[in-house]
């Protein structure tokens, strides 16, 4: 029999040591030669970024001596950014964005660019014995500059040859098979990549020849991972009829289907699908907030789903003729699996075993609730739940609002122990996808056009009402935290609604003038569609901006920074302190002197969770275990 304790007060093993030493995140998965590589983070190295093989035979052995790690900062946000050639591996290091070469197997890397240049979404274009990546290059003064570039591996620290330029962005340089195309999408201020690009092919030689837009010539089309088939022919994705679906560059949309093939592209590389051969498309879609794969047959259309335990899914990659994906569920962390129909998945590699028993983990329930304007609103309800204790009688759970970063991004159900942290100590969790998330469709995501900061915060008030009154939750002890932009919703309903008690603000943002002319290049026109053009709409940028209302703002606060963010400069948080502070309000600034945008390293991740978690039992008295 469980016993009784205040909620939000349980002894807990899960602690922030276990959640900062958690399996590493697992990315940019590539199948080349039999064989299958991957990309680790590893937050116990600092975060260092592992290149990870598994040969023919199984064996897996990590490719990066230290000090190499993987990491691009075109974007700032980087992404995928090696690629491979017979037994050599190129790709770029965090410490300098060079571009290295290493045989897999040495422990000797050499460089093959020169330092300035930043690159990424590398391809190995064997025709003309080249690599052509994205190339960002910073100037002395203005905006970066960012092209395609070819980089010539006949002498090394050659300056790059810009093979497409123009357009402000670039992203996904594809060779087709045969080595003769080349292929890429483009986009212009004030556009995301998921607001409008335009899709390009032309003839791969020295210098691109014979350039000819494929898509996207209506202004109100956004285009994701352009692939070429086994037989040459050019693929891509688009939301053109509402919902990111599959499209052939030659006969048009392959599956209509209410549903999203497709991720905001935050960063280079991302894949939702695969050919298995030239009829058959291995691939990932996500429906309510849930991820679920399958085969789709090009020439009838039809999709053959995979039924799996899996929820959460991405990175799609065809290996051995089978497609192979990073999936994960909400309570297993996410693992390298192979999928195929009518069969069990294959585990190709799960990087650590959960030791938490199945007691103590919280299952997702995925609720939909109304919101403004009768929109639906999807989110995940996480209670608290603990293997031994339980809330006092007539006592309902502190509830912990989360809002996701982006804002144009998504959360889904996959396991999290900076969740399961939370209700594991007897919080509610509540994860939501308000207006503005991807994976509901192009008009969804355009629902938070010219309303960042309203309707955000509409949709996480109505989340705490729903819960309420299905009595789940208690209405005074309600918290809201989020990152990034998720940092930016939770000052706002701070500063605009008194719906909340307390806040967590991670490297959020507090003014949005600020904001729009103090960021990077890939972002500095991000609030041109959410909120509105600078300076010409400078008058709601003040009205929406927390810093400026901070006389509405009556609740203790915690923020954490990094301060070397170049993302969501550190004033932000500053400024936002001292002005709490003046006025009386209890507020914690916790600061990572050696962090960027997002905390990376596991003593940061641990002081930081034990800083909220001191800083939520202060402000509502809580005696909280262990």
């Amino acid at each position: 029999m469980k016993s009784q304790q205040p909620f939000g007060t349980w002894p807990s093993s899960i602690s922030s040591k276990i959640v900062a030493s958690a399996a590493p995140k697992i990315s940019c998965i590539k199948s080349y030669n039999e064989q299958l590589f991957w990309v680790e983070s590893r937050p116990q190295e600092s975060g260092r970024n592992v290149i990870v093989c598994q040969d023919k035979d199984g064996i897996i052995q990590d490719l990066l001596p230290t000090p190499y790690s993987h990491a691009s900062r075109v974007h700032e946000y980087g992404g995928m950014a090696y690629t491979l050639s017979d037994n050599t591996i190129y790709f770029v290091n965090a410490s300098d964005q060079r571009i290295y070469q290493i045989d897999i197997g040495s422990d000797q890397a050499k460089p093959i660019t020169k330092k300035g240049p930043r690159f990424a979404d590398l391809a190995m274009d064997n025709t003309n014995n080249r690599l052509i990546a994205v190339c960002e290059q910073h100037n002395d003064s203005g905006e970066p500059e960012n092209y395609l570039a070819g980089i010539s591996l006949d002498k090394a620290d050659q300056k790059p040859q810009r093979l497409a330029s123009g357009a402000d962005f670039y992203a996904y340089p594809r060779i087709s098979p045969n080595g003769q195309k080349i292929s890429w999408i483009q986009w212009n201020h004030p556009n995301m990549p998921w607001d409008c690009t335009q899709l390009y092919c032309a003839d791969n030689q020295i210098t691109l020849s014979n350039q000819n837009m494929v898509a996207g010539a209506n202004n109100n089309e956004a285009i994701f991972q352009p692939q070429w088939s086994p037989d040459n022919q050019l693929y891509y994705v688009s939301d053109s009829n509402n919902w990111w679906n599959i499209y052939s560059a030659e006969n048009g949309i392959v599956l209509d289907m209410p549903a999203e093939f497709a991720t905001p592209l935050w960063q280079f590389g991302m894949s939702t699908y695969d050919f298995i051969d030239a009829n058959t498309i291995g691939c990932l879609w996500t429906q309510e907030g849930i991820w679920h794969c399958g085969i789709l047959h090009i020439a009838t259309g039809s999709l053959e789903t995979i039924d799996t335990d899996f929820s959460a899914m991405q990175s799609a990659c065809c290996h051995r003729g089978e497609l192979t994906i990073i999936a994960g569920a909400s309570d297993r962390a996410n693992q390298i699996v192979m999928v195929r129909p009518n069969t069990t998945p294959t585990t190709v590699h799960a990087s650590a075993c959960l030791t938490i028993e199945s007691g103590n983990l919280s299952s997702p329930e995925s609720i939909i609730y109304t919101t403004a304007n009768n929109q639906r609103v999807q989110a995940f309800f996480y209670a608290p739940t603990h293997s031994q204790y339980q809330g006092m009688e007539n006592e309902l759970p502190p509830v912990i609002v989360i809002c996701h970063g982006g804002p144009t991004g998504a959360t889904d159900c996959s396991l999290n122990l900076k969740i399961q942290y939370w209700t594991n100590r007897g919080f509610a969790v509540v994860d939501i996808n308000y207006r503005g998330s991807t994976g509901f469709g192009r008009d969804y995501r355009n629902a938070l056009n010219d309303a960042w900061g309203v309707a955000d915060v509409e949709d996480t008030q109505c989340a705490v009402n729903y819960l309420v009154t299905q009595n789940k939750v208690d209405a005074e002890r309600c918290i809201i935290r989020g990152s990034s932009a998720g940092g930016y919703t939770v000052l706002a309903a701070l500063t605009f609604t008194d719906t909340f008690k307390a806040g967590a603000s991670l490297y959020g943002i507090g003014n949005l003038e600020t904001l729009a002319s103090d960021t990077h290049k890939f972002e500095s026109r991000y609030l041109d569609k959410l909120v509105g053009p600078y300076p010409e709409q400078q008058e709601i940028y003040q009205q929406r901006s927390p810093i400026n209302h901070i006389d509405q703002l009556n609740c203790p606060v915690i923020f954490l920074q990094g301060l070397e963010d170049r993302v969501v400069p550190p004033n932000q948080a500053q400024l936002m302190v001292n002005s709490l502070e003046k006025k009386g309000i209890p507020v914690v600034y916790v600061k990572f002197p050696d962090e960027g945008h997002g905390f990376r390293k596991s003593e940061n991740i641990i002081r930081a969770m034990e800083a909220e978690l001191t800083f939520y039992s202060d402000v509502f008295n809580l005696n909280h275990g262990t």
